[in-house]
């Protein structure tokens, strides 16, 4: 039986303990996150509630969010039932965390981690219910044991979940964060999914959880330790660039973004993950042999967790 009372407590949770631990690494000179709760009524295209805990100007990260939401609608948006058109005009509740973090220095990476489920109502059949989420790694200047660590992390957390499901995961995220129009990889993957429903509500909540509690462990430690490098107007010039290609992901190829722009939820919210500067410049590509040509020699997919990188990676 779905059990809306456990998704709730679960997921409010994971955002307090998300909010805890950046707010710690901020350190008391650092900037604490604003909450902004919400509500919508019923009568709203979108109803629900939630709170979105934003950071800006801090001390590490230049812009983070980390959201909460609880809301259901009428009918469920194309960008949901493009996989599952048996359920299209159904009735449905979603809940989740979902979370960006963009460093101010461009040897932190940025990441991105989203966790939810959604339930389905049908006139005709039981509710049809999945999870999914996953987290996701956006480098700018690579270190390659930073990468490591993070894939590493991954893993263990699904490890108790079969055998292949990391590898199942990763290649997935491979193939989801990858900008068609550009041919290139957002950044170096994680783990990503999405209609999980195999094996049980049991099984599909835990390995849920599982991801969302293996967040902090695997990003943190890389901005703890990166946090103080030196870096001048080169190094910012090319993260705002390359933070281009997050903002086109987002807005171009996100089902997230999409569920929830076409489904009428709130546009503050679903557009917390845009970082605070971005720059686009026409056809440029870095000088061959520099630390930017380095980043794009590592986004293309390989297996993170088995040995060193070879190859043009910053060192530790």
């Amino acid at each position: 039986m779905i059990d809306p009372t456990r998704l709730k407590a679960y997921f409010t949770d994971l955002q307090t303990r998300i909010v805890t631990a950046i707010e710690t690494l901020e350190g008391r000179a650092g900037t604490s996150f604003r909450a902004d709760p919400w509500a919508r009524g019923a009568g709203s295209p979108l109803a629900g509630s939630g709170c979105t805990c934003i950071l800006e100007g801090g001390r590490v990260f230049e812009r983070g969010g980390v959201a909460f939401s609880q809301v259901s609608g009428a009918a469920l948006p194309a960008s949901a039932t493009a996989k599952r058109p048996e359920l299209a005009g159904c009735a449905f509740a979603a809940m989740g965390v979902s979370l960006v973090l963009h460093p101010e220095n461009p040897y932190c990476p940025t990441a991105h981690m989203n966790v939810r489920a959604l339930i389905a109502t049908r006139a005709d059949a039981d509710p049809a219910w999945w999870f999914g989420g996953g987290m996701d790694l956006t480098p700018y200047y690579p270190f390659a044991e930073d990468i490591r660590h993070f894939h590493i992390t991954c893993k263990q957390a699904l490890q108790p979940f079969g055998a292949d499901t990391h590898a199942r995961y990763k290649q997935w995220c491979d193939e989801y964060f990858f900008l068609k129009h550009r041919n290139e990889p957002r950044g170096v993957g994680g783990i990503f999914f999405d209609d999980l429903s195999e094996g049980g509500f049991e099984r599909c909540f835990a390995l849920t959880r599982a991801v969302g509690d293996a967040f902090s462990e695997a990003y943190l430690p890389i901005i703890a330790k990166r946090q103080t490098l030196p870096y001048g107007e080169r190094e910012r010039d090319f993260q705002a660039y390359r933070r281009g290609r997050y903002v086109e992901f987002n807005l171009v190829w996100d089902r997230g973004t999409l569920f929830g722009l076409q489904s009428g939820g709130r546009t503050e919210s679903i557009l917390m993950s845009l970082p605070p500067v971005v720059k686009w410049r026409y056809d440029w590509h870095p000088e061959a042999g520099s630390a930017e040509a380095a980043l794009y020699d590592m986004l293309a997919p390989r297996n993170w967790t088995e040995a060193p990188a070879a190859g043009p990676v910053l060192g530790s």
